[in-house]
C-alpha cells in the first residue's frame, strides 16, 4: 500500500485521495486471529465429550483465551508505538502458529488449556495493530468508512470458523481447528515482509507514553465501555453454539448456524460503510444496540433453534453497528500513543468477553440459556445509551 502523507491533526493520515484499504496480508493477520479466536466455541462440546470433561472445564478454553487476548494488549500496544505495526504482528503471528500447532496435538485439558492462553496472548496482537495501522494511514473523517472493511475481513473470519470447526470436529477431528489457522498464520508472517510500515507518530520514554493515555478522561470512558461490551457481545455469542447443541443439534449444524454471527457481520458492515456519510457514528451505535437487543429479547421469549440463529445474526449486526462505533472511537483519544490508547480499549473488551463467558459458564451447564440472554439483553441497553451519549459529547467537545 502506497500513502501519501499530509499535514493534519494527526500524523500519518493519507490524503482522502488516496488508497485507504488495508494491506491484504495485514487484513489475512486480522481474519486468522478472528478464525482462531471464535472457532472454539462451536467444539466445547465436542472436547468436553473426548476428554471425558464436564462443560463448565471445557469452557475455560474459551475464556482463558479471551483473558489471554485480554491482557496482552497493552504489551503488542506498547511494543506497536515503540517499533512498528507489522514488526509486533509477525512476531506475534510467530509465536501463535507455534502455541497452535502445539494445541493440536495436546493430550489433556490441562495441557491445552495452556497452549491456547498462549496463541490467545500471541493473536491478540493482529486487530489492534490493524486497528492502529489504519488509525497511522487513514484521515479521522474516512477512517469508519476504513474499519468496515477490516471489519467485514473479521466477520468472514468469524463466521467461517464456526462453519470450518462444527464441520471438522464432527466428520474429521477437532484438533484440526487448532492447526490450520496456525499455517495459515506461519503464511502470513512470509507475507507481511513485503508491507511498508505507514508513518506513525513519534513517542517519547514508555511512562510519557502510557502517561498520556492515563491523563486522557475519554480513554477510561472507552475502556470501561469495552468491558461491558465484550461481556454482552461476545461472551454471549459464546453460547449459541452450545444452546443450539443443547437442543439436541450436532456441532456441524451448530457451527453453521453460529457462522450467521459472520454473515450477519459481513453484511451489516456493508450497510454500515453505506450510511456513515448520513448518520453520525452515536446514531450507527444506537442501531446496532437496539438490534442486540431484539436478537436477545426473541431467544427469551420463544428460546429455538431459529431464535438462537437469530441472535448470532443479531449481534454480528450489532458488532457492525456498535462495535465499530466504539473502535473508531478508540482509534481517536489519543492519537499521539494509539497503538497504547487502542490496546486499552481491546484489551477491556477481551475481559470483558472473558467475564461473560466465566459468568455464563453455571448458566449454560444448567441449560438455563434463557436466562443468560435475557441478562445480555437488559445489559446491552444501558451499554448502548451510555455509547451514544459518549460519542456525541467526545465529537462535541472537538
Amino acid at each position: 500500500m502506497t500513502t501519501t502523507l499530509v499535514a493534519g491533526t494527526e500524523t500519518g493520515r493519507i490524503d482522502t485521495k488516496s488508497d485507504m484499504r488495508v494491506p491484504l496480508p495485514l487484513t489475512v493477520a486480522a481474519f486468522t486471529a478472528n478464525f482462531d479466536r471464535f472457532a472454539v466455541a462451536p467444539i466445547l462440546v465436542t472436547i468436553a465429550a473426548a476428554m471425558h470433561k464436564p462443560l463448565t472445564a471445557v469452557v475455560t478454553l474459551a475464556s482463558g483465551y479471551a483473558l489471554a487476548y485480554g491482557l496482552s494488549q497493552p504489551v503488542w500496544g506498547i511494543l506497536s508505538d515503540r517499533i512498528g505495526r507489522l514488526r509486533v504482528v509477525r512476531l506475534a503471528l510467530t509465536i501463535a502458529a507455534i502455541a497452535g500447532l502445539a494445541s493440536a496435538v495436546m493430550p489433556g485439558l490441562a495441557l491445552l488449556s495452556a497452549c491456547r492462553f498462549v496463541a490467545g496472548f500471541a493473536f491478540g496482537a493482529a486487530v489492534p495493530s490493524s486497528l492502529s495501522f489504519v488509525g497511522d494511514a487513514v484521515a479521522p473523517e474516512r477512517r469508519h468508512n476504513a474499519l468496515a472493511d477490516l471489519m467485514a475481513a473479521l466477520g468472514l473470519g468469524s463466521g467461517l470458523a464456526a462453519l470450518f470447526a462444527g464441520i471438522v470436529a464432527h466428520w474429521v477431528s477437532w484438533r484440526w481447528v487448532f492447526a490450520v489457522p496456525a499455517l495459515v498464520a506461519l503464511t502470513t508472517v512470509v507475507l507481511l515482509r513485503g508491507v511498508e510500515e505507514p508513518e506513525r507518530a513519534k513517542v517519547g520514554g514508555l511512562r510519557e507514553q502510557i502517561g498520556a493515555v492515563l491523563h486522557a478522561p475519554y480513554a477510561y470512558v472507552v475502556t470501561a465501555l469495552g468491558i461491558v461490551e465484550g461481556a454482552v457481545l461476545l461472551g454471549g455469542l459464546t453460547f449459541v453454539a452450545p444452546a443450539l447443541e443443547h437442543r439436541g443439534l450436532s456441532s456441524a449444524t451448530a457451527g453453521a448456524l453460529t457462522a450467521l454471527y459472520g454473515a450477519g457481520t459481513l453484511a451489516f458492515t456493508r450497510v454500515v460503510k453505506a450510511l456513515t456519510r448520513r448518520i453520525p457514528a452515536h446514531g450507527l451505535a444506537a442501531i446496532g444496540g437496539a438490534l442486540v437487543v431484539v436478537g436477545y429479547g426473541c431467544a427469551v421469549v420463544a428460546p429455538g433453534t431459529a431464535t438462537y440463529a437469530l441472535v448470532a445474526t443479531l449481534l454480528g449486526a450489532g458488532w457492525a453497528f456498535l462495535h465499530s462505533t466504539l473502535q473508531t472511537w478508540a482509534t481517536s483519544v489519543v492519537p499521539h500513543a494509539r497503538g497504547t490508547a487502542v490496546s486499552f480499549y481491546v484489551a477491556a473488551l477481551f475481559v470483558g468477553s472473558a467475564l461473560g463467558a466465566m459468568f455464563g459458564s453455571g448458566a449454560a451447564s444448567r441449560g438455563e440459556f434463557g436466562l443468560l440472554f435475557g441478562v445480555c439483553g437488559v445489559v446491552t441497553i444501558p451499554l448502548t445509551v451510555a455509547v451514544v451519549i459518549g460519542r456525541r459529547r467526545f465529537v462535541a467537545r472537538g
